[in-house]
């Protein structure tokens, strides 16, 4: 007799994965992906450890997912604004705003997302969202270029530059010492002085008229 899998344990399945995912991304949210251990992961969902690797070969396998629908989030995200009305350099500025506001409202896993050091699966992941980030980028400087609102030629070099300069921004910002710093009550950059800067250097680094 031919054993099959039926549709309710295959959903069984499915909807224990997505509550370890869920999960998963807490804990990153809260501590960071040092904080994501396979016992601590079990507890939180409730299962035995053992039944994390029914859907994960190990750490890198599940951080690398909760790396990739995180930042999927934000990559859709700055596309609605990257995307939607107005002219390119509005929406340039409209998108670094968003992105940084974003950030802060949730330092630990942004920190987590840009530059904690991480497993090597985590960190292919974080290269392939670098090149989805400059791909948004792209397109808009092509539009711009056409409008006559920038000024560059090496559009795709100029893309990845904007994701560099987004992301040493914010990695300063968003540290753990800065962070226990701003709770401390000792001066710290504001995310409107860091966004504004941000803003203004990358309308310059795009040959955007000054207003």
């Amino acid at each position: 007799m031919v054993y099959r899998v039926t549709a309710a344990r295959l959903d069984r399945a499915q909807e224990q994965r997505e509550r370890i995912l869920a999960c998963a991304h807490v804990r990153v949210a809260e501590g960071g992906f040092a904080s994501l251990t396979m016992q601590a992961l079990a507890e939180d969902a409730g299962i035995a450890t053992g039944s994390l690797y029914r859907h994960f070969s190990g750490k890198g396998e599940l951080a690398a997912e909760v790396f990739s629908n995180a930042c999927r989030v934000e990559v859709d995200a700055l596309a609605e604004v990257l995307r939607g009305p107005g002219s390119a350099s509005a929406r340039l500025s409209a998108g670094l705003e968003q992105f940084a506001a974003r950030a802060w409202h949730s330092r630990r896993l942004a920190f987590a997302l840009i530059a904690e050091p991480v497993e090597p699966e985590v960190d292919e992941q974080r290269l392939l969202f670098r090149e989805a980030y400059a791909e948004l980028f792209v397109d808009l400087l092509e539009e711009g270029v056409r409008a006559g609102e920038f000024r560059i030629t090496q559009i795709n070099l100029v893309a990845a530059c904007l994701v560099g300069a987004i992301a040493e921004a914010l990695v300063g910002p968003l540290s753990p010492p800065a962070r226990a710093a701003r709770d401390a009550g000792l001066p710290a950059a504001d995310l409107a002085t860091v966004s504004q800067t941000l803003v203004t250097f990358c309308l310059r680094a795009v040959g955007a008229p000054e207003s």
